[in-house]
């Protein structure tokens, strides 16, 4: 094996496989990537088991095919320090002794690699059911749901998100036992009926990935147990959360006793001034209390308090109800409207923040607070 890349374009693929790296493993080969070169150019591939990804290296010249699985954390390093000029060429040539040796400049580097036979290929995926949008689409519809997955795995359900499609339309849903997002997106064709659990790890590497080009699609195959994300030069494979996801279409309710209409950026500036007194683990809930034509937001916590107002539009009761601040502004900040609606019905009921046309909700339960102390 003999090859020459351009260290920008070797460097970018190497970073993109090194997401499905494996850090923690008793198979030394899952801590390699595969580098695969013949007269179709070269690929490099790096599979955990559960996510694999196969990317193209541009402007590399193949003098010589072979293959070798090579210490991922070494290889990178090595790519990442041989040279500091994007444009400078690096050489990479495998011999049969199992020897790898990197060129570049005036620094040589020989490194031992793997047997390539060993390294496991990623699954085969039925090209059948898929759906097509573009980078910049997938990119937001993770951006505005991801935050309100589970951080650790009690709940295997809750780590993923539902990617259900019904015809033209994709729903996007996560949820972690105090909130759920629910994005709704368009989609250019009717695609049929499916239904998967893709977990959270998958969908924040693909959305650093990807560019977010609205000019550039991803094709979405779904699978019985995998799904396959292709788009530009790259394949990314990734298992599937197995299950039936929570029914909550049970747990969303069009009735309401409170409606009201706020400025989003004076809205989320001031939970954010809120914020400044609430410590890494405190719990100390905002309230709000909604009355005519005015909203006020008070926090008391061991540092001191904070009281603000803000001028809204309100139609029925007035309210008076507690959140965890960091909820509230998780959502705000994914929400591009100038203006959100806030939906009550009691101080003990989910508050829904939803647009007009059902684009995304947000669900978040309020908590407990002794109303006699504001």
């Amino acid at each position: 094996m003999k090859l020459n890349f351009k260290r920008s374009d070797l460097l970018n693929s190497v970073n993109i496989v090194l997401k499905a790296v494996s850090s923690r493993t008793t198979m030394p080969i899952l801590e390699c990537i595969l580098i695969d070169a013949s007269e179709k150019g070269v690929y490099l591939t790096a599979n955990d088991m559960e996510l694999g990804i196969e990317t193209g290296v541009e402007n590399c010249q193949v003098l010589e095919g072979g293959r070798a699985a090579v210490d991922a954390k070494l290889f990178s390093e090595i790519i990442r320090k041989i040279s500091l000029e994007d444009d400078s060429v690096i050489t990479v040539t495998g011999d049969e002794s199992s020897i790898i040796t990197i060129v570049s400049d005036n620094s040589t580097f020989r490194i031992q690699y793997k047997d390539p036979d060993q390294f496991p290929s990623l699954p085969v995926i039925d090209k059948e059911n898929y759906i097509s949008l573009s980078q910049y689409t997938l990119k937001e519809v993770i951006r505005q749901t991801i935050f309100s997955i589970s951080p650790n795995d009690s709940n295997k359900m809750m780590t993923g998100e539902l990617f259900e499609v019904k015809g033209s339309e994709l729903k996007v849903v996560s949820l972690d036992g105090h909130r759920i997002s629910i994005k709704n997106t368009e989609l250019k064709e009717d695609y049929g009926n499916m239904k998967v659990i893709i977990p959270g790890k998958t969908l924040n590497e693909i959305s650093k990935i990807i560019s977010g080009d609205n000019d550039k699609e991803v094709i979405i195959y779904f699978s019985k147990n995998h799904v396959l994300f292709k788009f530009d030069n790259t394949l990314m494979v990734s298992r599937l959360i197995d299950g039936e996801y929570f029914k909550i279409d049970q747990m969303l309710s069009s009735d309401y006793e409170t409606k009201t209409v706020v400025n989003k950026k004076d809205f989320l500036d001031s939970i954010e001034r809120s914020t400044i007194l609430v410590r890494e683990n405190d719990k100390k809930p905002l309230i709000i209390n909604i009355s005519d034509s005015t909203m006020s937001l008070k926090l008391n916590s061991i540092l001191g308090s904070m009281d603000s107002e803000l001028l809204v539009r309100k139609q029925g009761k007035d309210i008076m109800i507690g959140f965890n601040p960091r909820f509230l502004l998780d959502a705000l900040r994914v929400i591009d409207d100038e203006e959100v609606s806030l939906y009550m019905t009691n101080p003990k009921a989910p508050c829904f923040i939803k647009d007009d046309n059902g684009k995304y909700i947000y669900l978040i339960l309020p908590v407990n607070f002794n109303p006699s102390g504001y």
